[in-house]
Parts: structure tokens; C-alpha cells; sequence
């Protein structure tokens, strides 16, 4: 299996758009981020973790020219704003599979209606097939067997995924230990850590290093990252051993 991080930004990304914060004008590449998602590489597929703003540049980037799934971990614009994007996959493909909770699906039907429409269908809309998943229920795509994990991302649900050993969470505040369970013993945690300071709705730096010392993986990559936790090199120098910033583009094998 393998990790290709297509985005490991905030909401905004970096550089953030008029600001003048000194990480947005570093010249390490590794500073500038789009919107987080990832692809994973398995033997006989390739999964999508959301589709955001970025989608088409993070495709073009990636050359990524097969996509057997998407996975939603929830419906902010960072994580749905790039589906019609998916249009050359589907023309070539046939119908987009896509994973999410019920209330993930509803947003997107309403968001884009024109792709979910059974009746006079705009002949160039993209077209998917709506799997509703839970946190209650493993599901299997392409013979790989996903585990759906549940986290708060301030007040609202949202779904993390663990593929065998490596888990996937993103925009956590805190997790149920009922749900921490099902991340106990993967080796690799990607996870978000936004900032240093405290926020209301994801890990700050501080919360995130309190979860991985609690789960225990071998390796963590962080991502959801946004300009305020700091240059890439200076930050990586104060995190512990085997924990370590995610940036664009960067591949790893699980």
C-alpha cells in the first residue's frame, strides 16, 4: 500500500490568499500546501479521500489517470468543492463510486444537483454511484476491507478510515474511546494538528502529540496543517522521533 499526499493544507491553504504571514512567502516548497486529501495505492486499486477545490491541479500534479473510489470524511467546501472535476474519470471510467455518511451524500445531492439528476441529465455532468456507510459497519471496496471510524470535528461527525494497518483521520477535535479502539495497533497515523494555539474545531499541536503518545503508531504524518503552526524545517526539528509533518506530492509506502 501506498500514501500519495496530494494536499496537506487547511481550509485555505498556503499561501493564504492577500496575507503577508512570513510561511506563505517561504521559498520550501514544503510550505506551500493545497487542500488536504490523499490517494492510496493499493495492489488493484486507487482510493480518493476527498475531493477538494484542488482536485484538478492536485490530478495533474499526481498524474493520476484511474480512480476506482472516493471517500468522503465529511461536507465542507475543503473536502466536496472539486467533484465536477471528476468528469475526465468518469468519461473514461463509467460512474464514480463514492463512500460517505448519509448526511454527506444529502449535501452533495444538493450542492450538485446536476450530477445526481435521473432525469434530463446535462450530458457532460460528471456521474457517480452513492454507497451510504456508517461508523457502525466495515465495508469492503475492491476486496480491501475499510474500517470507518468515527470522530467530532467541533460538533458535527465526521468519518476517519483505517485501511489494514494504516489509519486516516482528518478535522478531529476528539474521538470516543469506543472509537479509539479501532486505530489501536495500525503502524502508520496520518492526522490533522492545525496550529499551536487552541481551536474550536480541530487538534491543536499540542492535542495532536496527546493523541499519538495515547494510540501509539510507528510513524504519524501530520496534515490539515495551516500557516500558523510554522515553517516546515522548524517546526519538524521540535516534533518527537518517528512523527512528522506530511507535504505535497510527498509518497509513502505503508
Amino acid at each position: 500500500m501506498k500514501v500519495y499526499f496530494l494536499g496537506t493544507g487547511t481550509s485555505q491553504g498556503i499561501p493564504v490568499i492577500g496575507s503577508n504571514h512570513p510561511v506563505g512567502k517561504s521559498m520550501d516548497i514544503r510550505d506551500k500546501r493545497l487542500r488536504t486529501s490523499v490517494l492510496i495505492y493499493g495492489d488493484d486499486y486507487t482510493y480518493l479521500i476527498d475531493c477538494g477545490p484542488d482536485f484538478r491541479q492536485q490530478m495533474l500534479i499526481s498524474k493520476c489517470t484511474e480512480i476506482d473510489a472516493i471517500l468522503f470524511t465529511h461536507e465542507h467546501a475543503d473536502h466536496i468543492a472539486g467533484l465536477d472535476d471528476i468528469r475526465p474519470f468518469c468519461f473514461r471510467q463509467g460512474s464514480m463510486p463514492i463512500f460517505g455518511l448519509s448526511r454527506v451524500l444529502d449535501a452533495l445531492t444538493q450542492r450538485y444537483a446536476y450530477i445526481f439528476a435521473t432525469e434530463n441529465r446535462y450530458p457532460g455532468a460528471p456521474s457517480v454511484i452513492p454507497f451510504e456507510i456508517s461508523s457502525k459497519e466495515v465495508f469492503t471496496i475492491t476486496n480491501q476491507s475499510i474500517i470507518p471510524i468515527s470522530v467530532q470535528h467541533g460538533d458535527i461527525d465526521i468519518l476517519g478510515y483505517r485501511f489494514d494497518d494504516l489509519v486516516y483521520l482528518t478535522d478531529v477535535k476528539w474521538i470516543h474511546d469506543d472509537e479509539i479502539v479501532k486505530i489501536i495497533g495500525a503502524k502508520v497515523l496520518i492526522v490533522n494538528c492545525l496550529r499551536v494555539s487552541p481551536h474550536p474545531t480541530h487538534f491543536n499541536l499540542e492535542e495532536t502529540l496527546a493523541f499519538i503518545d495515547k494510540v501509539k503508531p510507528q510513524k504519524t504524518y501530520l496534515i490539515h496543517i495551516s500557516q500558523d503552526l510554522g515553517f516546515h524545517e522548524e517546526v519538524q526539528k521540535e516534533l518527537p522521533d518517528n512523527v512528522y509533518l506530511a507535504f505535497d506530492n510527498l509518497v509513502v509506502d505503508i
